[in-house]
């Protein structure tokens, strides 16, 4: 398979100025990279990852135009000349690739998630209507203020023209302050920027035509919009494409997105998690591409160029975002462009290292690629000094990149796995509704251990004998964990499982079922929605404050809507005690009182995990280099595992 096989996916596409050697691109995201407001060298060294990768476009994450725009306490700031160097070194490493850099301009009204210190930080926006998700009762603007950022967006324009980037794009999308001001139901002004759609528009067009004002004739000057921001008091399809209709003389392009920052069920369409299916919002950007006579770009789930083809074969769309699947692999365009498809390691929408990441105040990554965000320290691997006979015990995600790694550095590498499938709770968790796409972390590193030549040695147990049969130089364990099963009151009244069980299909649960669910994560969810999609009746007994509470904020909200949707009763603050006479007994975690579930026939425990630990002591001192690994050193995530299999794979 060649470019060929992607005729439309490699076609170039001039935009004013900008030629873009594909339509391949990486959408504006934060990376919590930056520091002091401004490009450092860990963001270059990520998006140079990316541009090398052979991605046509980068948008860089957005950059504040105006003072009040720090939504967060770690993003870019466009406000002083001081950003130019930054910049400039940003676009002269994306050009030295052949590649086109534009930078999101923004402002986000009254979307502010944190203030730098701690307090609540004065939000502003076209009227006083309140924000759902933050919580945000903002300032109206006045007109002195308006004009003011209006001003902003064409300084902040002036800057990056002058520091050599291509283009900029003006952020209308996710219910920031453009979309407010959009909004007739969040703008409620009755001045000359509110009332008709004229006046409502009259904000972007000011500040669109001072964007052109202070730049120039070839740049490029884009506006990315929600198609409709899946909200009650959002703007609806319609609205969005009349106000493209509108402001399309002053664009070159529009990049479709879905979603709003203004509620939990919007922002969910920000990052959608893999439940979601993949190029969903494609029917939309064409009805945008069919109304206007310019480019128009869209995002969301496109996660393989298969994909991508197939939406510009369709005439959908002229470009398309890619940026999770470059998050997850950056060399993506350039595998494609080469025919090497079963290379590529796709991105599982988990959500959890990238947009997970910045929600939780850290440098974006992805959990099958931990290279991501860490380029200046993994960005290249150094051959081993002296190559090493080397023995990875478990292969499950941890010991996979482990041997994939040591191996690429030139370590000759068995890995010996007990069962005959690689991939350890993977292929577990590929099992619940809707994550049957986390299976792709198997396939993935699979093929990373092929391309490694890693010799696989499956149904085999792995001893003290064979360790000494061996003679390995170093022998990394990676040999997982099981469940944890604490000591329980139990008369036998009720049916005690672990969720692995029901996984499996080993037992059959009665019609009232509890899931216990101390971990908080996606497990005891997809385990009672299972369970309700067989037709049992499930209470879910979360130990915390709400279902899914350590997952990423989208995933989070998303399993919270189905849950509903499917009628499972959820029970917060509950710690386990024990069961008898067919009633499950609980206790309230902060008051400290009973909490009874009555007539189960079955409780799912899901209780965590412990590590299966037992060959590091056995082995310890008996070799000359001895590593422990992912949940065999502390049960934790898959993130985890691939990220110390990473470490101890280039440490060697």
């Amino acid at each position: 398979m060649t470019t060929s096989a992607f005729p439309h996916l490699f076609q170039p596409l001039q935009i004013r100025g900008a030629r873009l050697k594909n339509r391949i691109m990486s959408t504006g995201h934060d990376t919590t990279l930056p520091t002091d407001g401004l490009v450092n060298e860990a963001l270059l060294a990520y998006h140079e990852a990316r541009a090398r990768g052979g991605a046509g476009l980068i948008i860089s994450q957005v950059a504040g135009v105006h003072e009040t725009a720090r939504y967060t306490s770690h993003m870019l700031m466009a406000t002083e000349d001081d950003c130019i160097e930054g910049y400039r070194k940003l676009a002269d490493i994306c050009h030295a690739h052949d590649c086109r850099i534009f930078s999101q301009l923004f402002h986000p009204g009254r979307e502010i998630m944190e203030g730098g210190d701690g307090l609540l930080t004065v939000a502003y926006a076209p009227s006083v209507s309140p924000n759902e998700r933050f919580r945000v009762m903002p300032r109206q603007l006045d007109k002195r203020m308006i004009d003011e950022i209006v001003a902003g967006y064409g300084e902040a324009a002036r800057r990056m023209h002058r520091a050599g980037l291509d283009g900029v794009e003006f952020v209308a999308s996710h219910g920031y302050l453009p979309a407010q001001f959009f909004n007739p139901r969040v703008n409620r002004r009755t001045d000359e920027y509110g009332g008709s759609l004229e006046n409502r528009l009259r904000f972007a067009v000011e500040a669109l035509e001072a964007m052109r004002a202070a730049t120039s004739d070839d740049f490029v000057i884009g506006m990315r919009i929600s198609s409709g921001e899946r909200d009650e008091h959002g703007l609806a399809v319609d609205e969005a494409l009349e106000s493209c209709r509108r402001l399309e003389p002053l664009l070159d392009y529009v990049n479709v997105t879905a979603g709003t920052s203004a509620s939990l069920g919007g922002a969910v369409h920000i990052v959608p998690p893999m439940a979601y299916r993949n190029a969903y919002l494609a029917s939309d950007a064409a009805r945008f591409r069919k109304a206007l006579g310019i480019p128009v770009f869209v995002a969301g789930r496109i996660n393989q160029p298969q994909e991508a083809e197939a939406v510009l074969a369709e005439g959908s769309v002229d470009v398309c975002g890619m940026t999770r699947a470059l998050i997850c692999d950056p060399e993506m365009p350039a595998k494609a462009e080469q025919g090497r498809t079963d290379d590529i390691r796709a991105c599982i929408a988990c959500n959890q290292a990238c947009i997970g990441h910045f929600h939780r105040g850290v440098p974006i990554s992805c959990i099958q690629h931990p290279e991501t965000g860490r380029e200046l320290k993994f960005g290249k691997l150094n051959p081993a000094a002296r190559p090493k006979k080397v023995m990875v015990v478990g292969g499950g995600p941890a010991g996979m990149k482990a041997a994939a790694i040591a191996a690429a550095r030139g370590h000759q590498v068995t890995l010996y796995e007990a069962s005959a499938q690689l991939g350890g709770q993977a292929l577990l968790a590929q099992q619940l509704p809707r994550r049957a796409e986390f299976g792709g972390i198997v396939t993935n590193l699979s093929r990373e251990l092929e391309l490694a030549q890693v010799r696989v040695v499956k149904n085999t147990r792995v001893d003290q004998a064979l360790v000494a049969a061996e003679k390995p130089d170093a022998v990394i364990l990676a040999t997982g964990a099981k469940p944890y099963l604490p000591e329980l009151t139990d008369d036998g009244s009720v049916q005690v499982v672990n969720a692995w069980q029901v996984l499996k299909n080993q037992v059959k649960t009665g019609s009232r079922v509890v899931v216990a669910d101390w971990r908080c994560d996606w497990i005891g969810p997809g385990i009672a929605e299972r369970l309700v999609n067989e037709g049992c009746s499930v209470d879910l007994a979360v130990n915390g404050t709400h279902p899914g509470e350590l997952l990423p904020l989208y995933v989070r909200d998303n399993i919270a809507g189905e849950l509903h949707k499917i009628g499972v009763r959820v029970t917060p603050y509950t710690r386990l005690y024990g069961c008898d006479g067919g009633t499950v007994y609980m206790q309230h975690t902060v008051s400290e009182q009973p909490v009874l579930f009555e007539n189960i026939d079955t409780l799912v425990l899901c209780l965590g995990h412990e590590p299966v630990d037992e060959l590091s002591t056995i082995m310890a001192g008996s070799v000359p280099e001895l590593h422990v690994i992912g949940d065999s050193m502390a049960p934790r995530t898959a993130e985890e595992a691939v990220y110390e299999g990473l470490k101890v794979g280039a440490a060697l």
